[in-house]
Formats: C-alpha cells, sequence, structure tokens
C-alpha cells in the first residue's frame, strides 16, 4: 500500500490536486516507508493507468472535449481521455455541462464557437454531493463554478480547449483554443440521460461504473467493514471523497488517495468521521 505526495495546480478557474498521477512531468512521488521518494511508476513498473485528481472550480472551466484513444495516439502518441466525475461538495445553484442536448452538425459547432452561443445546445445538469457522471472521450463538457469533485480518468493529460469565453489565462494572456482539433474529436449524438445512476446503500460495496479503462466502486460508511480489495488481484486506488477514517489501518481523510497493489486482497475501512466516502477504481 502506498501513500502519494499531492501535486497542486493553480489554474484561471480554481485548483486541481492530482493524488496519483503517472503523467510525465507531473508524477506522483511516495510520500512515506521505505520507498519514499519513488515515483508511481518505478513501483508500478510502468505508467498506471489512471490519474486521480480532486477539483476545486471557483469559475466556469473551458469548455472543452478529450480525444479518444486511437486519436490520441495518432496525433500525441500518448492515451485518450475518459473520465468520470464524483461531487463531493456543491454551492447553490452549482451546476455543469455534459453532452449535447439538441443535434448539431459540425459546421453549427464552429459558428456556435464564434459567435459564443455554444453551451446553449449542451446538457446544463444542476448538482449535489453523490451525483455521478461519466465523461467518455468525444463528449463535451465542463465543469462550472461551485462545484468540488473527485476526477478518475485514464493517464492523459490531453484536452481540447473548445470555448474559453474570452478570458485572459494566468499570464494576462488569452489561452489557446483548439477549435480545429476538437472538431474531429467531438461526438455529435445526442442521449437520452447524461448522469450515472445507482442505489445509494450504505456499508457495502456499490459499483458507480464499469468502462473499457476503469471500473469505480463507491462505500459509503456509517460503521467498520470488511470485504475484498475491489478488483481481484489487481492494482487499485483507494480514495476518500468524503468525512475520514481508517483503510488497511492507515488514516486517511477527504482529499487523500492510497494505492494498493495485487497481494493485497483485503480492504478493512473504519469510519472515524461522519460520512465516510471511499472510491475504489481498478483496470
Amino acid at each position: 500500500m502506498y501513500k502519494f505526495l499531492p501535486i497542486r495546480k493553480i489554474l484561471v478557474w480554481g485548483t486541481e490536486d492530482w493524488v496519483l498521477s503517472g503523467v510525465p512531468g507531473s508524477e506522483s512521488v511516495v510520500a512515506e516507508g521505505p520507498d519514499a521518494g519513488k515515483t508511481l511508476s518505478e513501483v508500478y513498473g510502468g505508467e498506471f493507468p489512471l490519474l486521480v485528481k480532486f477539483i476545486d472550480a471557483r469559475r466556469d472551466l473551458s469548455i472543452q472535449v478529450h480525444p479518444g484513444d486511437e486519436l490520441a495516439l495518432k496525433r500525441h502518441g500518448c492515451r485518450g481521455k475518459s473520465e468520470m466525475w464524483y461531487i463531493i461538495g456543491a454551492a447553490e445553484g452549482a451546476h455543469l455541462y455534459s453532452g449535447l442536448a439538441k443535434p448539431m452538425t459540425p459546421e453549427e459547432y464552429e459558428r456556435r464557437v464564434e459567435d459564443g452561443s455554444i453551451t446553449e445546445v449542451l446538457g446544463d445538469f444542476e448538482v449535489a454531493p453523490g451525483d455521478v457522471f461519466f465523461i467518455p472521450s468525444g463528449r463535451i463538457h465542463s465543469i462550472c463554478g461551485g462545484c468540488y469533485l473527485a476526477e478518475i480518468q485514464e493517464t492523459s493529460d490531453i484536452t481540447y480547449r473548445i470555448y474559453d469565453y474570452k478570458r485572459p489565462g494566468l499570464d494576462g494572456k488569452p489561452r489557446q483554443l483548439h477549435t480545429e482539433l476538437a472538431k474531429d474529436a467531438i461526438d455529435y449524438s445526442v442521449y437520452e440521460d447524461y448522469r450515472t445512476h445507482y442505489e445509494r446503500v450504505e456499508n457495502a460495496p456499490v459499483e458507480l461504473l464499469d468502462c473499457e479503462h476503469f471500473t469505480t466502486v463507491l462505500f459509503e460508511l456509517t460503521a467498520p467493514l470488511e470485504c475484498p480489495t475491489p478488483g481481484g488481484g489487481r492494482w487499485c486506488t483507494v480514495v476518500c471523497a468524503g468525512g475520514a477514517g481508517t483503510v488497511n489501518g492507515a488514516a486517511l481523510r477527504e482529499g487523500e488517495a492510497l494505492l494498493f497493489t495485487p497481494d493485497e486482497t483485503e480492504l478493512s475501512l473504519v469510519p472515524t468521521a461522519q460520512d465516510f466516502k471511499i472510491l475504489a477504481s481498478y483496470r
């Protein structure tokens, strides 16, 4: 079991804390124990497939999209980016954009980016703690101000910024847009529902998402629980998305993460504060 030093990124809209990252140039380092100072790739033995962040959006993020694996490999020589969001906190009226609410052609996309009306065709959702959204590659999206969430994604930092409200970056200059690159990456389909629905059950594992890139299981704990580690002998990220407690004896609080090795097949969760929530993800 490993704990890593968080990497904080200050952005024009708020902050990201990367608590588990194998992204080159932003790689997590073991915080303590005999392997302290080693990188995630050194203890894993290669590029770890998942990236875990905590995102605190004080202002709206840009309208953006991520390419899929095939397109990202062709253009950038890396993985694409599918991700999921678990809402931890939401200010009154907080919302986010996910997917298209009405049909849009590539030609209309270009026009709406130019005239600033792109948000008019996006799915707009008010959010509350516990809400879950899956954002597969190709889906236009944006986290808006007032949202605090955990993000679990493929190990990739490829983002196509479509529209950024004509605001300057931290350096005072307009941030780069990737309007043309995004055009071929967008999924122009309209889907019936963009929320991920699940039954909330206390003190038991609840599967939130199972896709080709990763599986995520939620534990909402009011009492101690012992169970098999999700993933059955695979590397597993264990992320605290609320409250505090111990995980196999290690203290863990909101905003922190652990990485379990394949030989750690049993999970012991003990809440020490109210609303102890754990997200366990594996590939």
